[in-house]
């Protein structure tokens, strides 16, 4: 299974925010779009990520008013990535290794998808219920 196979199912749409938006705005970003990451983008390149750990941690150490400071001062700056052709083997020890749950697909310097463990385990489940299904029929045609 690669990166390309499960963008094809779950789609290619990339949500991104401005580094100079304010937290509380990328907060209702994530919200609203339920999802747990954003790109931090300018100019179709990636600028950095703001993930739920991101604001979790700045909430706990600046508190409330760190809700007006611009995602730029929040979004973790190094961004890890993959290619379509990745192996889902290989990112998800890239998200183990580096304990983050995002990874942005990039190819020829441009963002064509953000792929999450979630993604990745929804697939996974999906192949094993079809293999399920084929040793079952397989199974009664014996």
């Amino acid at each position: 299974m690669t990166v390309q196979a499960v963008l094809g199912t779950k789609g290619f749409e990339v949500i991104s925010i401005h580094s100079d938006a304010t937290l509380s705005e990328a907060i209702a970003l994530l919200s609203s779009r339920h999802i747990g990451a954003v790109l931090v983008m300018k100019d179709h390149h990636i600028e950095g990520i703001l993930s739920e750990r991101d604001v979790v941690r700045v909430l706990a150490k600046r508190g409330a008013e760190a809700l007006q400071e611009p995602v730029g001062d929040v979004m973790t700056r190094k961004v890890v990535t993959c290619r379509r052709a990745d192996t889902a083997a290989s990112i998800m020890e890239k998200m183990t290794n580096g304990k983050f749950r995002h990874l942005p697909v990039v190819e020829n310097d441009r963002v064509v998808g953000l792929i999450s463990i979630g993604d990745i385990v929804k697939w996974r489940v999906k192949e094993f219920e079809h293999e399920q299904e084929v040793l079952r029929d397989y199974i009664k045609t014996a």
